[in-house]
């Protein structure tokens, strides 16, 4: 009733107004109120009435936010060039201060993220780098939470995703690998032959003391030579007492 009576333009202006008033926000956003320019609180979530003309507002959503850090190009200590990315994931704890103590708390935080991406890869040596990944991370983490605790943004974590290494560099690394592949290599056949050079003292040795056992060794491989597959193997058998006569004059 009261609204049909007042001329359209006036009608106009009141739903303005009550649109302005009236602000619902969700469950993961708040609302940071400035009355006539100076902070008066933080609202939310729900519906929201403001005083038209003297309060604005400031949404600010406080889910975790994913942010890739750009790819860097980074001198490491032992002067390695990399180009390294990395994602950041960080969440809003205090609306406030993300409004009034920073400008624009996306931007701050993805410009300290790059910086400190280069000043934390760069104190370290190539193949910590590439070993350390999780101290690398952790590391990244810590730094970038006491900067942007100012901000009122919490970094949860930080995670480094890639390390491009100039090809010389993966040519000297494959080099180096395979190298190590033959070391190892090396290292167990030597370790074999020393284990069967034992194994074959240990045999001398019992053989030594035993009188027939040399008998027994030569009869049992005539046997398998005469129940193998190759027809042409032609063997010629020796008297035992040659045998014996023979290991009578070794010693």
């Amino acid at each position: 009733m009261f609204l049909s009576v007042l001329p359209f333009p006036f009608i106009i202006i009141i739903l303005v107004l009550l649109f302005s008033m009236i602000k619902i926000l969700n469950e993961y956003e708040r609302g940071v109120v400035f009355r006539l320019g100076r902070f008066t609180g933080v609202r939310g979530p729900g519906l929201i009435i403001l005083i038209p003309g003297l309060e604005k507002m400031r949404r600010v959503d406080l889910r975790t936010v994913t942010m890739d850090i750009p790819s860097q190009d980074i001198i490491t200590r032992d002067n390695v060039t990399l180009k390294v990315n990395g994602v950041v994931y960080f969440r809003v704890n205090n609306p406030e201060l993300s409004i009034v103590a920073v400008e624009d708390f996306l931007l701050a935080t993805g410009q300290i993220s790059q910086t400190t991406l280069r000043s934390v890869i760069g104190q370290f040596e190539l193949d910590e780098i590439l070993s350390q990944r999780d101290e690398i991370n952790a590391k990244l983490q810590t730094i970038l939470d006491d900067q942007t605790e100012p901000w009122g943004v919490k970094v949860s974590a930080v995670e480094v995703k890639a390390i491009d290494l100039p090809i010389e560099m993966q040519r000297a690394m494959a080099k180096q690998a395979e190298a190590e592949r033959d070391k190892r290599a090396k290292v167990i056949s030597a370790e074999g032959e020393l284990e069967a050079s034992i194994k074959l003292a240990e045999a001398a040795e019992i053989l030594g003391k035993q009188k027939n056992a040399i008998v027994l060794r030569y009869l049992d491989t005539m046997k398998e030579i005469s129940s193998g597959d190759n027809k042409s193997t032609t063997f010629f058998p020796l008297p035992v007492d040659f045998l014996n006569k023979l290991d009578s004059s070794s010693r």
